[in-house]
């Protein structure tokens, strides 16, 4: 079943007054973050593409936090980052230099995934696998080979096979080139974080199409699972005009939980860390674990991975 792309909004239905909302969510919780010791396990790996062409709209933090909670909530994670520039690898304090093996060799055939993961210190049982800038020349190095587009999935495969994690979460590049498309065959779901800004909506539709491309002749397990509000600014009439016109073209794939703005966010992969473990009393911590209990109870009550594709 194809996705239709959201009907782009006229910007006049924004050009409204922006008010403060009565009350404003402080950056910095009175109250300790609550978080559940032990979130539910899918009856199979649920491995999602993070993706969404459009850069700046919190898709590798989101990757980051996500598999971070859900790594604390006592679950198996693979992060797979495949951007090469490794923003992902950094904010799970993964080390990713020259010359560190990781996506590169994984897709190129030459080393297993197994032999190239590192767990991260951000939890137990979070485990890495790391992007360095050798992945820049690997769309022009997979142009003449068979079977390009699948390299990453028979790699993933072997690695779930042999690891059974319970979640795998792919970065992509802000671009739709081979590394993308590789990640579209290899995932079972798709996650799309949504920047709560006008031209957010009118950055999903391509992707849409791709994915509508990809789903009807490379992988027909593919679908949209999930959409994930980020940057939302409560302050502002436009963030809840555009949330609320995400949620009615996607009113089940969209998280009830809205990762709000906030400086501790912006200031974690600069320390190598997850908001979560850099400043746990923070309302972009907060947000994250809702999202990612939300995410594993969604699939906990999911019999297959593969229902409405």
């Amino acid at each position: 079943m194809s996705i239709t792309p959201p009907a782009t909004a006229r910007r006049a239905a924004f050009d409204v007054a922006e008010d403060a909302v009565e009350t404003e969510t402080p950056d910095d919780l009175d109250d300790a973050v609550s978080r559940e010791t032990t979130l539910p396990r899918p009856s199979r790996t649920r491995t999602f593409v993070v993706a969404n062409q459009k850069g700046g709209v919190g898709k590798t933090t989101s990757a980051v936090n996500l598999a971070t909670a859900l790594a604390l909530g006592g679950l198996k994670v693979l992060v797979v980052d495949l951007d090469p520039q490794g923003n992902a690898s950094t904010g799970l304090g993964i080390e990713h230099r020259e010359g560190v093996r990781g996506t590169y060799e994984a897709i190129s055939g030459d080393a297993s995934i197994a032999d190239l993961v590192q767990e991260s210190p951000e939890a137990r049982g979070l485990w890495v696998l790391p992007a360095t800038v050798d992945l820049a020349g690997a769309e022009i190095g997979l142009v003449n080979v068979p079977a390009r587009e699948s390299r990453l999935l028979h790699a993933l495969r072997d690695y779930v096979a042999e690891a059974a994690p319970d979640y795998v979460f792919i970065d992509c590049p802000p671009s739709l080139g081979l590394l993308t498309l590789n990640a579209l065959v290899a995932a079972d779901e798709i996650l799309i974080p949504i920047q709560c800004e006008y031209y957010a909506l009118e950055g999903v539709t391509q992707l849409l199409r791709t994915i509508n491309l990809v789903k009807g002749s490379m992988n027909d397990r593919l679908y949209l699972s999930t959409v994930l509000l980020t940057m939302f600014d409560g302050r502002t009439r436009l963030a809840t005009q555009v949330a609320n016109e995400v949620r009615r073209h996607f009113p089940e794939q969209t998280l009830t939980t809205a990762i709000p703005r906030s400086v501790r966010v912006s200031e974690a992969p600069s320390y190598g860390q997850s908001v979560i473990t850099y400043h746990a009393a923070s309302a972009g911590a907060q947000a994250y674990l809702d999202a990612a209990t939300e995410l594993a109870r969604r699939g906990a009550d999911e019999p297959s991975a593969t229902e409405g594709a």
